[in-house]
């Protein structure tokens, strides 16, 4: 006899899932509150201030937009790979690797090389920086079947590791009197600003057109669709899973070194060890929340910066630990990751009617 039976759905409308989805958040935001309030704190007080933080003036607003450029154009990134089931947990180490590409650049061009001219080589330098730390695993898994989740998290702290010794040792500024500090860029290698803001939020728009017109209208987004359908349906359609493999993750680090190439030429204005900040794991969460969608990452990537910035804010004003919006952010993908699961799969409990009957 079974009393619980769990059965694969055969399928489940849009409208569902998107209900399921918002009962999902619901639910996190109501543990998160049972949460704080059992360490004594008003979930409801929090909440608006997390909000406020993030959105009560125009500082905030502005501060909250610069922390959503990294993550939105990260999870683009992080989209192309998981799409394909290429599971790429290496995003940090893609991102310092894309920071040091870019700084080699700006630190070996002249000053008086024109803006324009230096930022698009800064970016170009990043992008093939980061690829190439994708593409590392990359080659690994299309040719020897190893696990990628593994070696994109390892190769995250060889990155660190490499960028902590370039900043403590040959890349050290000698006019700093050995502090280990890298050499500040020239105004030539820092981003210009528009609207208050610096121009990686044009940069993170127009990513996200690019990831949905690639993932949509181009054939190696179809052939990275059906590969994360099914190898072996890409197979016999006479793919090249291991070319689709190395592509798809040479984009996929290419734009992650992108948000490298942002964060030292507009926040840090130099390379330091952790230029990602922890924007290459906070971005796998939106990505997975968007249902790998372009369209919808932008979206879900500035409601994560408003907890960013929210949580910042309560920490200083409140002095509530920074943890509090990383524990609603972390209770969000687990109620996600448990819609998940609903989404597919049917719970029937009680007996098996049929089977009693037979």
């Amino acid at each position: 006899m079974d009393f619980i039976r769990i059965t694969k759905r055969d399928d489940l409308s849009a409208k569902k899932e998107i209900l399921i989805t918002i009962m999902a958040v619901l639910l996190s935001i109501v543990f998160a509150g049972v949460i704080l309030l059992v360490f004594g704190l008003n979930p409801f007080h929090i909440f608006k201030e997390i909000i406020l933080g993030a959105l009560g003036t125009e500082l905030r607003i502005k501060q909250t937009i610069v922390k959503a450029v990294p993550l939105i154009i990260t999870s683009l990134g992080i989209i192309v790979a998981f799409k394909m089931k290429f599971w790429n947990i290496g995003a940090e180490g893609q991102i310092t690797m894309g920071a040091l590409g870019a700084t080699w650049v700006a630190l070996n061009l002249s000053d008086s090389t024109p803006q324009p001219v230096m930022l698009i080589l800064m970016m170009l330098g990043a992008a093939i920086c980061g690829g190439i730390w994708a593409f590392i695993p990359a080659i690994f898994k299309a040719k020897l079947g190893t696990n990628e989740t593994i070696f994109t998290l390892m190769m995250n702290y060889v990155a660190i590791k490499f960028v902590t010794y370039l900043q403590y040792g040959p890349w050290r500024d000698p006019s700093v009197n050995g502090y280990p500090r890298i050499e500040r860029f020239s105004s030539n290698a820092e981003l210009p600003m528009l609207g208050g803001i610096h121009i990686g939020w044009i940069i993170a728009l127009l990513a996200v057109i690019f990831v949905y017109f690639f993932m949509n209208h181009t054939k190696l987004g179809y052939e990275i669709a059906v590969v994360g359908e099914s190898v072996e349906t890409a197979r016999y359609a006479g793919m090249n899973i291991s070319k689709v493999i190395v592509l798809s993750m040479l984009i996929s680090g290419g734009l992650c070194g992108i948000t490298g190439m942002i964060q030292v030429s507009a926040v840090e204005k130099t390379l330091v060890y952790g230029i990602a900040n922890n924007y290459g794991f906070t971005a796998i969460i939106p990505a997975w929340l968007s249902k790998l969608n372009p369209i919808y990452a932008l979206l879900v990537c500035l409601v994560f910066a408003m907890l960013i910035q929210g949580g910042e804010y309560i920490q200083i004003a409140l002095g509530v630990p920074s943890a509090v919006s990383d524990v609603v952010q972390g209770l969000i993908l687990f109620f996600i990751l448990g819609s998940e699961f609903f989404m597919r799969y049917k719970v029937q409990i009680g007996r098996n009617k049929d089977k009693e009957a037979a």
